[in-house]
């Protein structure tokens, strides 16, 4: 299995490619601000066909270049029903007045084909099996992605888990008390040796963030703190 990854910004948003090998069909994961360049290298250098795009959350910074990329490719963006409304305005569910300009942007739209994500289920894209697991918190309709490469997890947590932190819970619709239950129900049950593709950030393990990782230390103890970065 191939992953690709780079990050796109500001605010350094981590766009993923997901491939069975080179010279395959791939989806991509959240493309970010900028993202359409570094993506289309991506996609030349590993001659990759994208066959859909996945959506962990519908903040801007997640899905910035989701119609261009949609629009340019004939493919359609997977996103939770709770998120979708984000799509067309990016402003209300990050505190910021309707019609205000971001990074130069004033026109929103949805892509023509737009898949509604279902807790739970497992979608069968580019010959993978990937899981769509519920993990509201940041957002009421945030995501987490999880897919098998040949015995190890690969698991996308959007804007759940970091490396060392987790996601903001000060946004509108945001909530402290489910992105702790969305990281108890969601992450701790993981393997060890599970490789953690945040939204932004380095990769990192469900191990090392088991032992390190103070919001999941403070989860395990039964107090968790109040706040991520």
């Amino acid at each position: 299995m191939l992953v690709a990854g780079f990050p796109a910004g500001p605010p350094e948003t981590n766009c993923w490619v997901l491939a069975p090998a080179d010279g395959e069909e791939c989806v991509v994961i959240d493309p970010g601000i900028g993202a359409e360049r570094a993506l289309d290298d991506v996609l030349e250098r590993h001659r990759l066909k994208p066959v859909a795009v996945l959506l962990t959350h519908g903040h801007f910074d997640h899905t910035w270049a989701v119609m261009p990329v949609c629009g340019a490719k004939g493919v359609p963006a997977w996103i939770a029903p709770a998120d979708r409304e984000q799509l067309a305005d990016p402003w209300t569910k990050v505190g910021i007045r309707p019609g205000t300009p971001l990074f130069g942007r004033l026109e929103w739209a949805e892509p023509d084909d737009v898949r509604l994500l279902t807790d739970g289920e497992t979608l069968t894209l580019a010959g993978m099996d990937i899981r769509v697991d519920a993990a509201p918190g940041h957002t009421a309709g945030s995501v987490a992605f999880t897919t098998d490469r040949g015995g190890r997890l690969e698991f996308f947590s959007g804007d759940l888990l970091f490396a060392g932190s987790i996601g903001r819970t000060d946004f509108p619709g945001s909530s402290a008390q489910q992105i702790f239950e969305s990281l108890a129900r969601v992450c701790l049950p993981l393997p060890d040796d599970t490789v953690v593709r945040p939204g932004h950030g380095p990769e990192t393990t469900i191990g090392r963030e088991r032992i390190s990782n103070p919001f999941l230390l403070e989860l395990g103890a039964g107090s968790p703190p109040t706040r991520g970065l």
